[in-house]
């Protein structure tokens, strides 16, 4: 009897224990978290604080509600001064409040000298923790938001509306399937108490990570824990995503307009991040294919040095922003990513022969791999230039909060330590395993879109002519077997709709 009651203790012992457990697990999403990088030191301090809600939190119907949200925050007043008298604070201490809003996760960013520190926190605080929620903040915010769908992006900025466009059909229907700033008829249907009640449901404890980097950092990080703890205990669950849509074949949309050169951007999801092994192998790949703004890029030496077609051609294995200078911006995680091929505006005439010369590079990295040679170059380069990723506190900080989500301790340093043991066939193993060139998304922005399509489904020769009389002979022989490279092409793949009608609804417009 004495044996069964010590049993039955210990039972009931290990059911407490374990009830203590699960609920500690259950609370601790409701929790702020934080990152620490202290410098010793240094004279300034960058914070970053870091949410995992963005675009996919929108309620239905209500696109753009994150962004115009945050950007009350982070570009309005607070209960106790306005927008007007905060920038006029700010101005001395040449002082900011920077706001990025991506699909799953937004952050607020800022960096001052420790002189200015107390200042400095006491305004930023207070625009974040105690917004003021001005009609007048509202009505102006609003208005950008719309002016920068309708006309800017629209109007003014080819480049950036064909990476909006290949998104859209590329998540059309998913939940990133839309604009970070919504659409023109969401966006007009949006009321300040959506903005109060978006920010009361996500800008919550457990949604958020306190980062700060710098002299001091260390010091004050129970500061500012302890203010941002008087906001509500909960959080925003991650978005279960459905499956990412490939193409079925050559999928194309085009936006037409008045225009004298031609953007396109094309790509496909991927079932791989930062998070798998694969992607250090895959990663050597796209920096050989296409690294951003370098010359090291195969498709920059042959679109742009050979043949003087564009400023820049360029390829991704992940969702890129370019951040100061050239390098790509942190505190863009996704769950789901993709690979992408950029190729920046080139005249009209020259467009179906780049984008046949774009696909016949694509399938021979396919078929071909990496040579050799090219395989050592770059792994070389990347183990050295990404130690130039982190120039400043707020990218050191930004890197270590990406690390977190992806699984690492310090991502970049996990970079130094496997790409030395990535060898040649494994490159070459995971291009055939990711990437394929017959199954893609395409969306260009160009004139005459009808000809542009008639040309493509009937796969009609597109020769190019150049203004040096002197090109190389094997350029010219090369030439000859682009010009009719066969991409297949179907009729009911390629549509066309009008440019000023993107972004006016949810999803893609009607097409003809």
């Amino acid at each position: 009897m004495k044996k069964n009651s010590k049993y039955c203790f210990l039972g009931i012992f290990v059911l407490c224990i374990s009830f203590i457990i699960i609920s500690c697990a259950k609370e601790t999403p409701n929790k702020l978290s934080s990152e620490l990088l202290p410098v010793e030191g240094n004279p300034l301090l960058s914070f970053r604080i870091l949410l995992n809600t963005g675009s996919v939190n929108d309620p239905p119907g209500k696109q753009g509600l994150c962004q115009l949200t945050f950007s009350m925050l982070a570009n309005g007043g607070s209960k106790s001064l306005t927008f007007k008298e905060i920038q006029k604070k700010f101005y001395p201490m040449a002082a900011s409040v920077g706001l990025r809003v991506d699909k799953e996760m937004s952050v607020f960013t800022g960096t001052i000298h420790t002189d200015n520190l107390e200042k400095y926190y006491a305004i930023f605080k207070d625009m974040l923790l105690d917004p003021g929620f001005r009609e007048e903040d509202f009505i102006r915010i609003k208005t950008n938001q719309l002016n920068f769908l309708g006309k800017t992006l629209v109007g003014n900025m080819d480049e950036q509306f064909g990476k909006e466009i290949l998104n859209l059909i590329m998540y059309e229907g998913h939940p990133y399937g839309s604009h970070e700033a919504g659409t023109i008829e969401t966006l007009k249907s949006l009321t300040l108490d959506d903005v109060r009640t978006f920010y009361k449901q996500h800008f919550v404890q457990g949604n958020i990570t306190i980062g700060l980097a710098g002299g001091h950092a260390s010091d004050f990080l129970q500061k500012v824990i302890e203010d941002f703890s008087t906001l509500p205990e909960d959080y925003t669950p991650r978005l279960e995503l459905p499956e990412q849509r490939m193409p079925e074949g050559l999928e194309i949309f085009i936006a037409e307009k008045k225009t004298p050169a031609t953007a396109i951007s094309m790509g496909f999801p991927i079932s791989i991040s930062r998070a798998d092994d694969d992607f250090f192998a895959l990663w050597i790949a796209g920096s050989h294919f296409g690294e951003h703004r370098q010359h090291l890029s195969l498709l920059f030496q042959k679109i742009r040095e050979e043949r003087g077609q564009n400023y820049g051609d360029y390829a991704y294995i992940e969702h890129f922003i370019q951040g100061r200078r050239k390098y790509p911006t942190t505190n863009y995680c996704r769950q789901q990513q993709y690979f992408s091929i950029w190729i920046r505006p080139l005249a009209n005439s020259n467009r179906h022969f780049v984008l046949r010369q774009a696909l016949r590079e694509l399938k021979k990295l396919i078929e071909e791999g990496i040579p050799k040679e090219r395989f050592e170059i770059t792994r070389t380069y990347l183990l050295n230039y990404t130690k130039l990723y982190a120039q400043n506190l707020g990218e050191r900080l930004g890197w270590k909060m990406d690390s977190k989500y992806y699984g690492y301790e310090d991502f970049l340093a996990e970079v130094q330590k496997r790409l030395p043991n990535i060898t040649h066939e494994d490159v070459n193993r995971a291009i055939k395993k990711y990437l394929n060139f017959e199954n893609l998304y395409i969306a260009l922005i160009t004139e005459d879109a009808k000809s542009l399509k008639e040309a493509l489904v009937a796969n009609t020769p597109s020769p190019i002519t150049y203004a040096n009389p002197n090109m190389p002979e094997e350029v010219l022989q090369e030439d000859l077997i682009i010009q009719t490279f066969p991409p297949d092409v179907k009729h009911e793949k390629v549509r066309i709709a009008p440019a000023s009608e993107f972004f006016q609804k949810k999803g893609l417009p009607e097409t003809e």
